[in-house]
């Protein structure tokens, strides 16, 4: 008996002026990759933010795609509706992940609306997509759970690469959780990064997993607000670290907000390069996808 289709995701589209100035910018690189991924297995509704769809329409990008709704300019209130539709419990209106290519010099990345729509999506934790590798490898991720035939995501193998976890307090047991679940996977990244308190716990599951040759399994870093962050920050700059898993609390005042931001800023200078994951939901679908991609030998395709 035919399995029925999943129903059409909705994806919220937005990209600061830099990432649409041009056929080589972010959102083009974003459009054309993933141009296979939206047009035949996804087939998403974009709801696209004013200058982000002109943008599609002036350079021809996804031509002849027709499932889009258009919403005002950022100027008009187009990105405070789209955090509406993030909450939005109707599913013809709202939407299931968001995608804002964000220039951190670009003064309209830290307006209100920016940081609501980033705050709302960790809080019904719905995948918000900051930089141009978080956005493509979810959608190429995406896409073979819906059965498109891999590899889509490229970079590089996991071995050759390193991941941070980052928790806040309230969310601290939730990462030892999810580390747990896929210990294996974070097993075969060549060098994990933790900040404080969290690097140490991170230690602790590690030798009850593995014993003794799980001491210093996490390089364990200075506590977030002692400088963690920042040591994060200057890794990623260097390109020696390119995944991160922040498990943020957006629930309480946080002191060291600004190294908090000091880090997404890192994060969003090498859009291309550094994937960041900002809520536990899409961290675990994240990990176990990215685990079945990545599956060696032949990188099986991911299950839904």
């Amino acid at each position: 008996m035919p399995v029925p289709p999943a129903p059409s995701k909705r994806i919220g589209l937005a990209a600061n002026r830099s990432h649409h100035a041009d056929t080589h910018a972010a959102l083009s690189q974003l459009l054309t990759h993933g141009r296979d991924a939206i047009e035949h297995w996804l087939q998403p509704t974009l709801v696209v933010v004013g200058r982000t769809m002109d943008a599609i329409e002036n350079y021809g990008l996804l031509p002849g795609y027709g499932r889009f709704e258009r919403f005002p300019y950022g100027r008009e209130g187009g990105l405070m509706m789209l955090v509406s539709r993030v909450v939005d419990p109707v599913p013809a209106r709202g939407v299931d992940a968001v995608i804002y290519l964000i220039d951190p010099v670009d003064p309209s990345s830290s307006f209100p609306e920016a940081s609501a729509l980033k705050r709302q999506c960790i809080i019904h934790g719905k995948p918000f997509l900051s930089t141009l590798a978080s956005a493509r490898e979810w959608l190429d991720l995406e896409a073979m759970v819906a059965g498109a035939p891999g590899p889509g995501a490229g970079g590089p193998d996991l071995e050759e690469d390193s991941i941070a976890l980052i928790a806040h307090d309230a969310m601290k047991g939730r990462m030892i959780e999810i580390a747990e679940k896929h210990f294996e996977l974070l097993d075969r990244f060549a060098l994990r990064h933790a900040t404080g308190t969290t690097g140490a716990l991170l230690n602790e599951l590690a030798v009850r997993r593995k014993g003794k040759e799980g001491e210093g399994w996490v390089k364990p870093l200075l506590s977030g607000p002692m400088g963690g962050d920042a040591q994060i920050a200057e890794l990623i700059l260097r390109r020696q670290c390119g995944r991160v898993i922040f498990l943020e609390d957006p629930h309480v005042a946080r002191q060291h907000e600004a190294d908090i931001q000091l880090l997404e800023r890192a994060v969003r200078t090498v859009t291309e390069f550094a994937v960041h994951i900002s809520d536990a939901r899409t961290a675990d679908r994240w990990l176990s996808l990215l685990g079945q991609y990545r599956a060696a030998p032949g990188r099986a395709r991911p299950r839904a």
